[in-house]
């Protein structure tokens, strides 16, 4: 289960990269907005690419595994270096003074 979880995590983020490399950055209007021609630059770009909806279905499985991987991993037995020391127990101190109260004076 965790070597699936691993590929298919390993294959996202491969997929990832390359499909944010593949889009366009959202200033590469910018030249042609000082002549008048772009509406994209402080507007809505319009209807989503499909590469960005690709874009949102690979960071969800992204962090889907993820979440999955910190799950099986995270649940590792611990381990005390203390194991083997045999538990012994410390006497508690026995005094014969009373201590002296406040407001008294001795």
């Amino acid at each position: 289960m965790k070597f699936i979880i691993i590929a298919v995590h390993v294959s996202v983020c491969i997929a990832l990269i390359m499909i944010v490399l593949l889009q366009r950055g959202k200033g590469a209007d910018m030249g042609a907005a000082f002549g008048g021609s772009s509406q994209t630059v402080f507007g809505s770009g319009g209807a989503t690419s499909f590469l960005h909806k690709v874009t949102t279905v690979a960071a969800i499985i992204f962090m889907l595994t993820s979440l999955g991987l910190s799950f099986f991993y995270g649940r590792v037995g611990t381990s005390s270096i203390m194991e083997g020391v045999p538990h012994t127990e410390v006497p508690a101190a026995t005094s014969t003074e009373t201590p002296a109260k406040t407001g008294e004076t001795q």
